[in-house]
């Protein structure tokens, strides 16, 4: 027998560790004419391949990275080298190389190997049919995928971990492979993975000893993610999550450093299983002595002095020591644009300066304390770039940073940028990124990258409701990312023009007493260089009145509506730049035929509203508009006519006091009829009036909850239509309706439909002083909202969220009566789900508690409320 130098290559487990495990040759030899010598070089004469491998043995080679003529050490770097990238190819397992045989320094090497098998086939068990596709697509076990060791264990421990966190703490995950024998010698197996979740194990009690300062009470309060199993406590699950656990542990002993206990320690923690399938916890504490603050000193600030970092961080001698709001003074990471010491020096360019608390002296349970920090330089920004925006053009999205290049790195703009991006409503506000790179403390410099996610921007909106004696029905087209330069650009329709952040919307709405077109467009940046929005729109509409006769519209009795408005909004600086001041300009032609109701006593004729809006807002309500966690949006605005009875030269006293006598006398006069109707002509024929109208919106985060938050909504609104001239009066347009859903009706002559959930649409009318309704509308409304909201989930495919809701709202027609606080009220539930593909959907169920105007007998009750918008 020849000698025979076996160099066989150690196999690991996993793939990870090749690149730092070396390959481990060992060497046998036998009877051969030529002596191999360990670590001399030789000549690769021949490579064979040998194994269960459905790869030809050239492709086999040229994944080695063998070549026959090379010179090649053995053992040595080269034979290693082979067997990783044989390895890392993710095709092969049981992989070594032996050299056969050694002649005239020659070497005739053997690749031997075996293919990964495939995946065939995929059996879950123990689990429902619904569950099992989402398993396959986590774990990627799809037909034809290779079955490794790490893909099986890393399918076993993501499933039992997974369950583990949902409350299965005993949850068994078992996956067995089973070769299939394939007529074209390929390797295949059929994967069975069996999963048995048990039952959710529960926290029969937590105990405490050691603790004599903070009652049992007080520390499992602390505890916010493990409760104990009470009855009949509903709002807090007691299930046990071994995560949730280990984050209480830490909150637990934060409540101690709180309240000056620095030195307080758990001991020991143990976890007892109960036969009841319930578990118990333990817990030895070590509570230590009471501590105070002595005197706090700075070291190494030169930016801010002593005085100034003291205001900041706000902690006194003689306080009681609070560990964790020290901490959360010097650096909170939990609030981004908190006001602590670190966002001081990084808002103003000190990126890579740290801070540290340092405790110099204990004595008599006195802590000093030393805040040692160093500045480094302030940080320029190098370059700021965006990607990941497929549709939204680049000019879009730069104008909205507040981060330039050369521009001194703050904190606070990126955060605002980050708002600014979320708000423009083209990309997923939970997905918008920074990415810090190239970081260079001794130049001072540092590159940002932000990245985004496009979100569909353009709706069809689809509404429908029930009010003024009918269906109402909404279709919209909405495409908000708009790009009208490419409006003729036949290849830019994908379905339209995209990208430069403009919008354009049509919408129809209609029920069978009348229709509403209208068409608008917005240029967000008009110029291009400053944020000064731009818009315009044009709107028609035709009213038809009731045939009682038939129940149908009188389409011989119509009241049409044109319109044309133009406006510009600027972003403004002072008080600061979240405030935007509006104005525009509108003007509607109103023409009445045969349309003879209360307020339009002229049947036939017309009107005109030239008039001009101003409004101030402030918006800084963040980050995500579907769901806000914090932040307030208010608005107040006035719209104003011309005051034509200063200059017309027409006698309004004298034409209010004949219309006074004409109505004591009239009788059935048709004659006096008619008088009437040409005095309310003369009043009416050029609109005036002044219109205010204020609302407020806040959003507070008043519990965590997880990762998510529980967000308090208070809101209010006001509006008041008034008249310049008493004698001429209030106008019959532009008033405001109450209660239903708030769809929009007959909206294009000014009207408004205020939502008041529990209630039927337009049903909060104001009454006269017979206590008859006069169902055309208030001039005065206010309205008080509470809502609750708690998301379902947030991500990109479909944020849910629920809420509970109180909110009361009136209408009147004059101060007079007005009463702000003789409420309709009602209260209720509601769930909104957002979809790129569907836009917003959402339900509310309310209760009305009192009654309708005109129905004192009768409360509310229930009343359903939706709304349906598609998103594309």
């Amino acid at each position: 027998m020849n000698n025979l130098a076996k160099l066989k290559y150690l196999k690991i487990s996993t793939k990870h560790f090749l690149a730092v495990i070396v390959t481990i040759f060992s060497l046998s030899t036998y009877a051969q004419q030529t002596t191999f010598t360990k670590g001399n070089k030789y000549t690769i004469a021949e490579i064979t391949v040998n194994g269960n491998t459905s790869f030809s043995e050239q492709t086999i080679i040229t994944y080695s990275g063998l070549r026959k003529g090379s010179e090649i050490q053995i053992p040595g770097e080269d034979i290693s080298a082979a067997i990783k990238k044989l390895w890392n190819s993710n095709l092969f397992n049981d992989i070594d190389i032996y050299l056969l045989k050694v002649e005239d320094n020659n070497a005739f090497l053997e690749i031997r190997l075996s293919d990964l098998p495939e995946l065939n086939a995929l059996k879950i068990t123990g689990v429902r049919k619904s569950k099992r596709e989402t398993i396959t697509k986590e774990n990627k076990l799809e037909d034809g995928v290779k079955v490794t060791e790490n893909l099986v264990t890393t399918t076993k421990n993501y499933l039992q971990n997974k369950y583990k966190k949902d409350g299965f703490y005993n949850a068994k995950v078992n996956i067995n492979t089973i070769e299939v024998v394939d007529t074209l010698k390929k390797a295949k197996v059929n994967m069975v993975l069996a999963i048995d979740r048990g039952k959710k194990v529960k926290v029969k009690d937590i105990v405490f000893t050691g603790n004599s300062v903070l009652t049992d009470k007080k520390l499992r309060g602390t505890m916010k993610n493990t409760k104990k199993r009470v009855y009949p406590r509903l709002w807090k699950r007691s299930k046990y999550i071994e995560e949730d656990y280990k984050t209480d542990l830490t909150s637990l002993i934060n409540k101690y450093k709180e309240n000056g206990y620095r030195d307080a320690r758990i001991l020991s923690d143990s976890l007892i299983k109960n036969e009841d399938n319930t578990v118990s916890l333990k817990i030895n504490l070590e509570e230590g002595e009471k501590y105070s603050f002595g005197d706090i000193s700075f070291i190494g600030n030169t930016v801010y002095s002593d005085e100034q970092l003291k205001r900041v961080l706000r902690v006194n001698k003689g306080e009681t020591y609070n560990g964790v709001l020290l901490q959360e003074r010097i650096a909170d990471n939990t609030k981004p644009d908190a006001a602590d010491l670190t966002n001081l020096y990084q808002n103003n360019g000190y990126l890579f300066s740290t801070i540290n608390p340092v405790e110099v002296n204990a004595e008599g349970n006195v802590i000093d304390m030393e805040i040692r920090i160093a500045e480094g330089k302030p940080t320029y920004f190098n370059s700021v770039t965006v990607h990941g925006n497929d549709v939204t053009n680049d000019k879009v999205i730069y104008r909205e940073l507040r981060t330039r290049p050369g521009q001194l790195y703050s904190k606070a703009n990126v955060v605002r940028t980050i708002r600014e991006l979320s708000q423009l409503g083209f990309f997923d506000a939970e997905q918008i990124s920074t990415d810090f790179k190239n970081p260079n403390p001794n130049e001072g410099t540092i590159d940002l990258q932000y990245g985004v996610v496009e979100t569909g921007s353009s709706q069809i909106e689809l509404q429908g409701g029930y009010g003024g004696g009918g269906f109402i029905g909404t279709l919209g087209l909405s495409f908000n990312n708009f790009s009208i330069k490419n409006i003729l650009n036949k290849k830019a329709y994908k379905p339209v023009p995209r990208g430069d952040g403009q919008k354009l919307a049509l919408r129809l709405q209609a029920s069978k007493f009348y229709q509403t077109y209208s068409f608008s467009f917005t240029e967000p940046w008009l110029g291009g260089k400053k944020p000064v929005q731009f818009s315009t729109s044009v709107s028609h509409s035709k009213q038809f009145l009731y045939d009682s006769s038939t129940g149908n519209a009188d389409k011989d009795k119509r009241f049409n509506i044109t319109g044309i408005s133009v406006g510009l909004a600027k972003r403004l600086s002072v008080p600061d730049d979240y405030f935007t001041l509006s104005q525009a300009v509108s003007f509607q032609h109103y023409d009445l035929k045969n349309y003879n109701t209360g307020l339009f006593t002229f049947g036939d004729g017309y009107s005109n509203n030239l008039a001009y809006t101003i409004g101030l807002s402030r918006n800084n309500t963040y980050n995500d508009p579907v769901f806000p966690t914090g932040g307030s949006n208010f608005n107040v605005s006035a719209k104003l006519s011309l005051p034509y009875s200063l200059f017309n030269n027409v006698d309004y006293g004298e034409l209010a006091d004949e219309r006074a006598e004409l109505m004591e006398t009239t009788n059935g006069n048709d004659d006096a009829f008619t008088r009437i109707s040409e005095i309310d002509q003369e009043r009416f024929k050029m609109l005036e009036f002044y219109k205010i109208k204020f609302k407020a919106d806040w959003y507070t985060e008043v519990l965590k909850i997880g990762k998510n938050s529980l967000v308090l909504r208070p809101s209010l609104e006001f509006g008041f239509l008034g008249a310049y001239n008493n004698d001429r009066g209030v106008i019959p347009f532009e008033r405001f309706f109450v209660g239903g859903d708030g769809l929009g009706s007959y909206s294009l002559d000014g009207r408004e439909s205020i939502a008041l959930r529990g209630y039927e649409n337009q049903s909060i009318q104001p009454v006269d002083e017979d206590g008859f309704v006069t169902s055309d509308g208030g001039s005065i409304y206010n309205k008080f909202s509470l809502e609750l909201r708690y998301p379902i989930t947030l991500k990109p495919s479909a944020k849910i969220y629920m809420l509970g809701f109180l909110e009361g709202g009136i209408a009147y027609n004059n101060f007079k009566d007005y009463n702000p606080f003789d409420l309709k009220r009602s209260s209720g539930l509601g769930l909104r789900l957002f979809m790129p593909a569907f836009g917003l959907l959402g339900i509310d169920f309310g209760y009305g508690f009192d009654s309708i105007p005109g129905q004192p007998n009768q409360i509310s009750g229930w009343q359903t409320h939706f709304i349906i918008g598609q998103q594309f």
